[in-house]
Parts: structure tokens; C-alpha cells; sequence
């Protein structure tokens, strides 16, 4: 059995794709005998635990829902010094990255790092966003998968992406896993009656953090446009974020309103219940490297409705198990499309199917038996002069100027990205 340390930004309670996939992953590692402790920042309402170290840190950065944390000296080592990891899962490439590296040096441990996000799709959160800074988290992502000892993507597509770029790492896809069970038993009328949605309703839906980089202005103008068009259709938006007072503002503009349902956020039965009481989901964004609600829909049986997209297109196929138009079609061809599904029950029934036999190859067993061959393999192919435990004080003095001058000189190449163009910002997202 394995110790493993993961650490993460994001991290319950918030809502989120990276906090979701730490979760079930830390959750299936200890049903298999695994001992698993999480460094996290410290977050509103979160609950204390033995198993999780919170780091006290900056919460609603930039007005978004994210926690920055605070350098604290010495108290994430000495948190592992008593848990002695074999292994450190990193779930980002700064902030608490930079601490999964240090400490998996000087423990002379491997890190296996999850590129979860597209982190240049992201910079709008930091101040002077800017071409420049796009630059910067590609190359800044880039080194640091460079300096981990295996790296996973979530997708095909985003294992293509980051070989182009220059990762010259061990790369493996394993998508992040799903409980496949828990998705196909939700009850679609107790919730359509919790919310006030008519039983013979034709219900869109929609999952995900309503932000700015999910492409949702478009999502909103292209459901409208249906909903105009079938007055007994209901868009079901299950989420929260900057981006709900623009989708319904644009809802208003075009006098559709009351064929929204905007439940906000949703965890547990309620969020499954949710799925159930769908008949098609829409999905706009084009910053995935997976889409995990996707998985989730198509758990739950339902068709997709999409534009093609890194992670998308690796779930979603085009008249098999849901709707793949390509990234640049209008809202007026995302709308059509979709009242094609609407008015077509028989392609919507054949497509749900295939979308359940599309799920399985996302169940959480799965997934999880593949990460764990990846420890296993991470940690026979590293070549340990010491143990944590056991190494002399001189060691641990090398070991740490030597990833501090790495992490510099990683710092050096994303500053130097922002001035120049560089082989990994050069491949551009297909």
C-alpha cells in the first residue's frame, strides 16, 4: 500500500472540476488501502480533517471563487515529515505546485503532476491580462511538467497538445473518473417537481461553473433561440458564477425568462437528480481538457449537444452519441442542431444509448486502477539515495537549492515567453 500526498488549489467545498477529480480520486485511492493527505488553501466553510492540511491563504482572488495561498514556512513539512509519503500528487503548476516539487526533492519521492487546465484560457483572473501573460502559462506549465517525474492529461487531445509544446516527460492519459452508478439512478421527476418544472416539459440542461472562459454568452443567445422556437421547453442551469446575470439578461432581451430554471450550484443526489430530469445537455466551452460533466450527462443517458473542442471531442462523436458541430459555428447552427435532437425522439433515444456505453469507459474504477499503475511506475523508476526520513541534513540542503534553482530558472523561461515566442506557445489549441 501507498502513501500519497496531493496537492491542490482547489479543493472542497468549492465547486469545481479540479476540486471534483482530487476528491473521487483521494476517495478511491483509501478504498483501496491507501493512506492519501491533502494540502489545500484554507477555504470558506471548509471542514476540518486530520487528512487535509489547509494553508492559509487569500480567498475570492480577483473576485473569482479561487484561494491564493500564503507562504507559511515549514508547516507543510512538518505535516509530511509525520505522514512520510511515498509519492506526491501535484494537481497544479504554481503556487502549491512549486511546494509539491520542493518537498518531493527533498524527500528524493516522485511527483506525478495532472494537467487539469488550460491555464492560459485563465489569465483573464490575474491582473494586466494580456497576450503576453497567455504566453507565460503555457511555457510556466510547460517547464513544470518538465520538472515532475510522470505526467497525466486528462484527454487524448490534451496529451497531443502538451508533447507538442515540449514536454518531453512521461505523458499518459487517464481521465478523471466517474461514478457511473450514482449518475444513471437520479430521479428526474422529484426534481422537476422540487422545481417547478412541468412533467411533459422538453428539458435543456446545462452543468458547470458559469464563467467567463466557458464561452456561455454564445450558449445563452443559441438555447434562446430554441426556447423561442418550442414554448414548452425549459433550459434547466445548474451552476454559479460571473457569467449568470449576462445569460439571463440575454434570456430577458429575447423574452424567454420564464422558460429558465437557475438552480445555482448542486452536490450529491440533488446534482444527479438534476441530470435526470434532463432530455439533452448543451455544452459551448472550449477550455476543457476533459469536460467531466459531459461524462456525467452521458451517464445519466443524455445526448449531447456541443461544439467541437479540446477534451470535448474526445467523448462527444458527431451522430454516435451526441451533436459535434465544429468550434466556429453560429448560434444559429448550435440552435438548429439542437431542435434537430428535439424533434427527432428516435435519434435522441439511439444516441442516449450510446452515450451510457460511451460513460463506461469513464467509470471511477477504471480510472483509478490506471492512476495507480502510474504511481507504482513513477515510484520504481525513481532512483532513491535517501529516504525522507532518513536523509543526512547536508542532502536536504543540496536537494532544496537544487529545485529552487530549477523552479527559478522555470520562472526565467515563463517571464522570457512573455517577450518572445517559443516552441511550446507557437502550438496553437486545434
Amino acid at each position: 500500500m501507498m502513501k500519497i500526498a496531493m496537492f491542490t488549489n482547489t479543493y472542497l467545498p468549492h465547486v469545481g472540476g479540479v476540486a471534483k477529480a482530487v476528491q473521487t480520486l483521494e476517495n478511491c485511492c483509501r478504498k483501496l488501502g491507501h493512506e492519501v493527505r491533502v494540502i489545500a488553501p484554507e477555504f470558506k466553510d471548509a471542514v476540518e480533517s486530520p487528512e487535509v492540511l489547509r494553508v492559509p491563504s487569500i480567498q475570492n482572488f480577483n473576485g473569482s471563487d479561487f484561494s491564493v495561498r500564503l507562504p507559511v514556512p515549514n508547516v507543510i513539512h512538518d505535516f509530511l515529515s509525520d505522514f512520510q509519503p511515498d509519492l506526491i500528487h501535484s494537481h497544479h503548476p504554481f503556487l502549491l505546485g512549486d511546494s509539491a516539487l520542493r518537498e518531493a526533492w527533498k524527500r528524493h519521492i516522485p511527483v506525478v503532476f495532472t494537467h487539469h487546465t488550460l491555464y492560459e484560457c485563465y489569465t483573464h483572473y490575474v491582473p494586466l491580462d494580456s497576450l503576453m501573460l497567455k504566453r507565460v502559462a503555457i511555457q510556466l506549465s510547460t517547464e513544470y511538467c518538465n520538472l515532475c517525474d510522470r505526467v497525466i492529461a486528462p484527454s487524448e487531445s490534451i496529451e497531443r497538445l502538451l508533447k507538442a509544446r515540449g514536454v518531453t516527460t512521461p505523458v499518459r492519459t487517464i481521465p478523471t473518473g466517474i461514478d457511473l452508478g450514482f449518475f444513471a439512478t437520479g430521479n428526474g421527476e422529484r426534481f422537476c417537481e422540487q422545481a417547478g418544472i412541468d412533467m411533459d416539459a422538453k428539458v435543456i440542461g446545462h452543468v458547470g461553473r458559469l464563467a467567463m472562459e466557458k464561452n456561455l454568452t454564445f450558449l445563452a443567445d443559441a438555447v434562446a433561440t430554441s426556447l423561442r422556437e418550442f414554448p414548452d421547453a425549459v433550459f434547466l442551469m445548474v451552476g454559479d458564477g460571473e457569467a449568470r446575470e449576462n445569460m439571463l439578461d440575454i434570456f430577458a432581451q429575447q423574452k424567454v425568462e420564464r422558460q429558465v430554471r437557475s438552480i445555482g450550484k448542486l452536490t450529491g443526489s440533488e446534482l444527479a437528480d438534476a441530470y435526470a430530469a434532463m432530455d439533452w445537455f448543451v455544452f459551448s466551452s472550449q477550455t476543457e481538457t476533459q469536460g467531466l460533466v459531459i461524462a456525467e450527462a452521458m451517464a445519466a443517458g443524455k445526448p449531447v449537444c456541443a461544439l467541437d473542442g479540446s477534451g470535448v471531442r474526445d467523448i462527444v462523436h458527431d451522430g454516435e452519441n451526441g451533436v459535434l458541430l465544429k468550434s466556429n459555428a453560429s448560434a444559429d447552427a448550435f440552435s438548429y442542431a439542437l431542435g434537430t435532437l428535439i424533434r427527432d425522439p428516435l435519434m435522441s433515444r439511439r444516441l442516449a444509448r450510446n452515450a451510457r456505453m460511451t460513460a463506461v469507459t469513464y467509470g471511477t474504477d477504471r480510472c483509478v486502477e490506471c492512476m495507480i499503475d502510474c504511481y507504482t511506475d513513477a515510484i520504481a523508476g525513481t532512483v532513491s539515495t535517501a529516504t525522507g526520513g532518513d536523509s543526512m541534513p547536508w542532502d536536504r540542503l543540496i536537494s532544496g537549492i537544487e529545485i529552487e534553482w530549477n523552479l527559478f530558472l522555470e520562472k526565467v523561461s515563463a517571464a522570457a515567453a512573455g517577450m518572445m515566442v517559443t516552441p511550446a506557445t507557437e502550438v496553437s489549441l486545434d
